[in-house]
This record gives structure tokens, sequence and C-alpha cells, in this order.
């Protein structure tokens, strides 16, 4: 065989890819901060810690070297010949799903708060940031509202809007419906004149 013909053939055997495509790949190598994908591709997929999750992890504890993973194309040349994937914005993607679901649906969800601010509380279902805003968190005003943080909360989705990356939760009216229910028993329990 001819390195002509050796060359026709590799070129061939090799996919094309597009940026925002999404593939499927082998884990060829784990680093701390990043993993090497084997996409069928001339070129092997990189994706970072960055582009793996919003979270701070050894990547070395999420995959193993044989795993299978999807990933989106960043760019199909990061300038060092290498193809830039992304995770995160699949995860993301179906966990817009998951939520715009559960939005629909009004189902109660349940996650633990990553971030106290100001105006109120961040929880993170998946790889999608939710936010509960201060007036939302309880049925009393809470001023100082740090005793949530790393807290497990449940919460409905009032407003889905993944486009402007607006996801807001309400913690209120489960608590307020809650209340009411246990108005309601107790009333139910006291007859007149005891």
């Amino acid at each position: 065989m001819s390195e002509e013909n050796f060359a026709e053939l590799l070129e061939e055997s090799l996919v094309t890819i597009h940026n925002g495509e999404i593939v499927e790949g082998t884990v060829i190598g784990v680093k701390e901060d990043e993993i090497i994908l084997n996409i069928g591709y001339k070129a092997d997929g990189i994706i970072t810690r960055s582009e793996y999750s919003n979270n701070p992890i050894d990547l070395t504890t999420a995959v193993s070297v044989g795993d299978t993973l999807q990933a989106k194309v960043l760019k199909v040349n990061d300038g060092e010949g290498q193809v830039a994937l992304t995770y995160k914005r699949i995860a993301m993607e179906q966990s817009n799903k998951r939520l715009e679901e559960a939005f629909n649906n009004k189902e109660v969800l349940s996650a633990k708060v990553a971030q106290v601010l100001d105006g109120g509380l961040i929880v993170m279902i998946e790889e999608s940031k939710i936010f509960i805003p201060a007036s939302l968190v309880s049925d009393v005003f809470e001023r100082d509202l740090s005793k949530y943080k790393d807290q497990d909360v449940e919460f409905v989705i009032t407003e889905f809007n993944p486009k402007r990356r607006r996801i807001i939760g309400d913690r209120k009216q489960l608590l307020v419906a809650e209340k009411k229910k246990l108005m309601d028993e107790l009333f139910a329990k006291i007859a007149p004149g005891m």
C-alpha cells in the first residue's frame, strides 16, 4: 500500500465535525484539570475542568479512561491542534429540559443551597442555577439567609426562561400551603364549645 492510498484511507475513516455539533468519544486520558477524548477525528478532543462542571472538581475522580462521554464541539481547532469540547453545556441543556418539565407540572424539587446572596439563594440542579429571591425563601421576613448555606431546600419553579438564564424558585408558597393544611387539620379537630 502506497503512502497516498494510506493517507486517503485515513482521511476517509475520520469524521468531519463542526462547531456546536454533539460528538461521542472514549476517554483516553484524564488529568486533574482536563479530559482527553478520542472522537474519531484527526485530532483528540479536550474538555477542561471549567467546561466539565461549574464546581472545582478533580476530573480524575469524575471520569476514568475507557468511559464514553458525549460532548459539544466549541472549536474545531483550539490553536493547539486539538478540538475544544464542553460537557457541562450538554448537561445544562438536559437539566433545563428536566426543570421545564418540573415547571410545567408544578413539581416540588429539592436541592442544596450552593450560594447565599444578599438578594436570595442560589441552588444548583445538575449544572443549572435556580435563584430563590429572599422574599420567596420563607413565609416570614428573614434578614440573614446564611443559615440556609449547604442546606437542602424544597421549592417550586415559578419562572422558567433558559434563554435569559432566568430560573426562579419559590419556597414560600410551599410553607404557606403547609401551614394552611396544619391549621385546617387543627380546626377540624376542634369542636364548638370545647
